[in-house]
């Protein structure tokens, strides 16, 4: 059984053409937030109840919760009396390459949480052309092409497990993909926004901002951001839940007794 999850809920295009693709290969459960939640990251829903229906997409039956992607797959892991034997969220509209996107997308996250409750799990994300960002849900099949791809490489996980130093692979499609295009294993891009704040003003005349970011030219080469903008390649980054660094602990001794007897 294979489980499903997304960061921008039930009508999304790319989750319906996953689900589809996916049930070619096992019996495929979902459990998704009920609206688009990008953005939220790893956010827990402990401040209010989560609402919690069942449901159908694609065939495939499931649960639709109020809260976060996270949420959605703790959800689906208490829930679920058969658990799944991998776990593939998105396919995101939009690509989740770089660590300012890596860190606050909730396609991402809901790998996160799978990898962390045992499950092995790969994220997939898509890069989406600029038309489509004002019209997320119009009907398209510019997921169908990535979606037989992400079959072919849970297929491929289910098979093969996951590298022995990574508990998840973070995948991520160029804006076109044919049977042609060619993928790169990856690492993290560190930056790929420059941030910034849109001053407006309200008929009051009072401030608000939309927070945004402009995207950099280009990106250093072997990172996820270069296969996917600047060579139109499909990304898939090992990562790994640890984000201590405990070889350091050799590497920099000096600087750590230190800090324990200052301390």
């Amino acid at each position: 059984m294979i489980l499903v999850s997304n960061d921008d809920g039930p009508a999304s295009p790319g989750l319906r053409a996953l689900i589809r693709n996916l049930s070619k290969l096992d019996e495929v459960v979902f459990s998704i937030p009920e609206g688009p939640r990008s953005g939220s990251s790893m956010s827990l829903t402990f401040h209010k109840p989560i609402r919690i229906r069942e449901a159908e997409i694609e065939g495939a039956k499931g649960f639709i919760c109020s809260g976060s992607p996270a949420d959605a797959i703790v959800v689906a892991h208490i829930k679920l009396e058969k658990k799944p034997a991998i776990v593939a969220t998105g396919i995101n509209l939009g690509d989740n390459t770089g660590l300012q996107d890596i860190y606050s997308s909730g396609t991402v996250a809901g790998a996160l949480q799978a990898a962390l409750l045992g499950y092995h799990s790969v994220a997939f994300s898509k890069r989406i052309s600029d038309e489509f960002i004002l019209y997320p849900y119009a009907n398209t099949d510019e997921f169908e092409e990535p979606a037989q791809t992400a079959a072919k490489i849970i297929d491929f996980v289910l098979k093969r497990g996951l590298p022995s130093n990574s508990q998840l692979l973070n995948v991520n499609f160029p804006l076109k993909v044919d049977k042609n295009t060619k993928a790169m294993i990856t690492k993290a891009s560190p930056v790929k926004y420059d941030h910034y704040l849109d001053r407006r003003l309200d008929p009051r005349g009072r401030e608000y901002y939309w927070l945004w970011g402009k995207r950099l030219g280009s990106y250093p080469e072997g990172t996820d951001a270069n296969a996917v903008f600047d060579r139109g390649e499909i990304s898939i980054t090992p990562m790994r839940l640890d984000l201590s660094v405990p070889e350091l602990l050799q590497q920099d001794a000096s600087w750590y007794k230190d800090l324990i007897e200052r301390i």
